[in-house]
């Protein structure tokens, strides 16, 4: 169901129980799921792919094209999930040749006026602040929480159960279930709160401070913090995350604030 005073392209593909508000503008080669609310003023431009029971607030642009030089007017698209939030004036630009799709996971809250840049993949259950900017090729993990006003720098990588601080400036990539925070950006200890509230046990909790206190705590550089941890802390799930960030960490690491 749409208003008439809004405009749905013949060629979109439009799902069952879609409520498109008035003044929405709706773009050819574009999808939405089943059950997803669209409301007044939004945009979606071609290439958008949205899941079912999205909800779109008012004046958000999804699928505009890259804010990159390079881009050359190639064929992408811009994925959200099921069940994501997206708020007032959230701005979420397609690919580019680089990587050919941006991509928000499910049940995500983007709060309002944050933007989401070309080629960025974001896991799920993500929550965005308002007025945080995301630049080009991030990749965020899972359950990851932004605070408001934080400013990603391209290419950066920021793990699973992380929450960085309002304001913050992220420029190296933030290792899984740490709170990040200050300035220049650092390790200031666990997201406790946040692994507590997702279940990790006081064990769990305690493997993973272990880690974090070769990796920060203990003096010695990235390469022979990652060979003690190796060597020393017992295999699990957690350990294999922060391990295998690590060693794909391509910006290197924030600082520890101890350090």
């Amino acid at each position: 169901m749409f208003k008439e005073m809004s405009f749905v392209h013949p060629e979109a593909k439009i799902g069952a129980n879609v409520e498109i508000g008035p003044f929405v503008y709706i773009d050819k080669d574009v999808e939405i799921g089943d059950g997803t609310v669209v409301m007044s003023h939004a945009t979606i431009l071609s290439g958008a792919r949205i899941g079912k029971n999205v909800t779109i607030f008012p004046n958000a642009v999804i699928s505009a094209v890259p804010q990159d030089l390079k881009f050359r007017g190639e064929v992408t698209t811009a994925v959200v999930g099921d069940n994501t939030t997206v708020r007032e004036c959230v701005t979420i630009n397609r690919g580019t040749a680089s990587k050919g799709t941006t991509i928000v996971g499910s049940n995500c809250l983007l709060m309002a006026y944050s933007h989401i840049a070309h080629d960025c993949k974001l896991g799920d259950n993500i929550i965005i602040g308002n007025a945080s900017q995301i630049a080009g090729e991030v990749v965020i993990d899972d359950y990851a929480i932004l605070s408001g006003s934080v400013l990603v720098h391209q290419f950066s990588h920021i793990g699973a159960h992380v929450i960085v601080q309002g304001g913050s400036r992220v420029g190296k990539d933030v290792p899984p279930y740490v709170t990040a925070g200050r300035d220049p950006l650092a390790y200031v200890g666990l997201n406790i709160v946040g692994l507590r509230r997702r279940g990790y046990t006081k064990e769990q909790i305690s493997d993973i401070q272990n880690i974090y206190r070769l990796l920060y705590q203990s003096g010695l550089n990235t390469t022979q913090a990652l060979m003690k941890i190796e060597e020393e802390i017992p295999e699990s799930v957690e350990k294999e995350a922060v391990v295998s960030f690590l060693k794909s960490s391509e910006r290197g690491l924030i600082r520890g604030y101890f350090e």
